[in-house]
């Protein structure tokens, strides 16, 4: 019996040798592969027993124990028959067919085998928090797994971050501020992470503007005082008054700074854990002014707790229709805008990115959640992880600029 299994094992090797052979003709008759990829642009990567890989074989054949392949990203084109099956070296079942294009080997691999990890860099109730508990539930449905929310809290949410581009589980990504993506590295540079080559975008959740915050009442402000008149007693101030934001680099921080060169006001800057803070230590007097995000001020405007300045968009904004922007209290060359995003860690497989791109941008469409992300005081986008790419560019530039000319950095 050990020598029948033995030969089977021989024949068995022999035909899909056969195959790969076959396969290899082809490849060295095209000029470039079925998905028009020149073969310069190949990746190669030396495979046994085919590892587990989706892979066509090379142009330079050698040995099938040691031949070269062309690495092939599965496609959808690629129809698959079950004219033979075989197991990689790891126990992975394979379906070799043909189709359209030259055949492929395609990974039947589950995923995700267990709950899907979102982490949050700022508390319970702070807004990414409630945005990433949005998508919560509905990811848990298209994925066919739970879907927890983790916080990891503390310096602007950088400590989140850190702990998604650390992730190696492939079941970990990250709902983020502006910060954490683009400009965490320029604030400090001991940042354990690095934005631009440690976290993969997913997708742009939502933008909004911020709404400038105060008491309704203080020390030398009138409670009925307007936009132009608040910036007057602010400048009045001087550096008397202070201003609190959820920590060193954030949005909410360089903003600030930005709109003090702005406006010639001076307020001291109070890093605290997150905007929900912020907003207590206004309401005890700790802070005199903030930039909140509109579904945080909006509430506690309607509560009569606090009062909203103006906003910071070029124009009045859906989200807060009847607070005036910062444009019309005369102050000229200042808008800004803040949003959240997915992120993977750039390990994590490029499909397995793919998917949860496409799952997350088609969840922030629909109808329930867009009205949800509204009501937290966010405009939907759901763009593609280009899109975001993008954003993460051109923001890096812009608010790069402002902390290069403020001499911002971290304590």
């Amino acid at each position: 019996m050990q020598g029948a299994d033995g030969t089977a094992r021989a024949r068995s090797r022999a035909t899909i040798c056969s195959l790969a052979g076959r396969s290899s003709h082809r490849a060295r008759q095209e000029p470039v592969d079925a998905d028009g990829e020149a073969p310069a642009r190949r990746r190669r990567k030396q495979v046994n027993r085919f590892g587990g890989l989706c892979f066509l074989p090379g142009d330079n054949a050698v040995p099938h124990a040691t031949r070269s392949y062309t690495l092939k990203e599965p496609h959808a084109s690629h129809v698959l028959s079950p004219q033979c099956r075989c197991s990689g070296a790891d126990g992975v079942g394979f379906v070799l067919g043909s189709g359209p294009n030259p055949p492929a080997l395609a990974p039947q691999v589950p995923w995700p085998t267990k709950p899907l990890k979102i982490v949050v860099g700022f508390p319970p109730g702070s807004s990414p928090d409630l945005t990433a508990r949005t998508f919560s539930e509905p990811l848990s449905k298209a994925l066919g797994q739970p879907v927890l929310v983790e916080n990891k809290v503390g310096a602007g949410g950088n400590i989140g971050a850190d702990a998604v581009a650390k992730a190696r589980d492939d079941h970990t990504i990250g709902l983020m501020i502006n910060g954490n993506m683009t400009i965490a590295k320029l604030i400090n540079a001991n940042v354990p992470y690095d934005p631009q080559k440690d976290l993969a975008p997913l997708t742009l959740v939502g933008t909004s503007p911020l709404v400038l915050t105060a008491p309704l009442s203080q020390p030398g402000v009138s409670a009925t005082v307007d936009a132009r008149e608040f910036m007057a007693a602010a400048r009045t101030a001087g550096d008397k008054w202070s201003y609190g934001t959820p920590g060193v680099g954030t949005v909410g921080h360089i903003g600030t700074e930005l709109l003090k060169a702005r406006s010639g006001i001076n307020p001291v800057h109070v890093p605290y854990a997150g905007y929900p803070q912020v907003a207590t230590a206004m309401l005890g007097g700790q802070l005199q002014m903030a930039l909140l995000p509109p579904a945080l001020a909006q509430a506690q405007v309607k509560a009569g707790k606090l009062r909203a300045i103006g906003v910071t968009s070029a124009g009045r904004s859906a989200l807060a229709p009847d607070v005036p922007s910062l444009s019309e209290a005369g102050i000229q060359g200042f808008e800004l805008e803040i949003w959240n995003a997915f992120a993977a860690p750039a390990t994590m497989p490029k499909h397995l990115q793919a998917r949860l791109a496409n799952v997350l941008a088609e969840i922030a469409r629909t109808p329930d959640v867009r009205a949800k992300l509204f009501q937290q005081g966010w405009q939907v986008a759901g763009t593609s992880p280009e899109g975001l790419a993008n954003r993460i560019k051109a923001d890096t530039a812009t608010l790069g600029q402002i902390i290069a000319q403020q001499g911002i950095k971290a304590d």
